[in-house]
């Protein structure tokens, strides 16, 4: 398990600590699949048609992952975007470990 530096940014809504704290355990989940240090950028925001929006930015080594989901509840939000990510993270882990096999370690 790797360590993720987590950083939340809140636009047009006020930020709470609920849900700054649920992001950042949900985004810990995936340093499962992860043995370096990671970052990930975290952005919960409103839109002018009152739609609750999760976008998230995970930096790993090489690489960028985005997600972005929009949801009544940003709750759903948050999981929805981290399933998403997290689908996208075992989608790399597989084209990776597809590429090295045959070769000697």
């Amino acid at each position: 398990m790797s360590e993720i530096t987590v950083s939340v940014t809140f636009r047009h809504i006020e930020p709470t600590a609920s849900l700054k704290q649920y992001a950042e355990q949900k985004i810990h989940k995936i340093g499962k699949y992860f043995s370096h240090p990671l970052q990930a950028h975290v952005i919960l925001a409103v839109d002018a048609r009152q739609r609750q929006l999760a976008e998230v930015e995970l930096h790993t080594h090489g690489a960028m992952i985005h997600g972005k989901e929009e949801h009544e509840d940003l709750y759903a939000a948050i999981d929805l975007v981290l399933d998403k990510i997290e689908r996208q993270v075992r989608k790399q882990k597989e084209k990776h470990k597809v590429k090295r096999r045959g070769k000697k370690a």
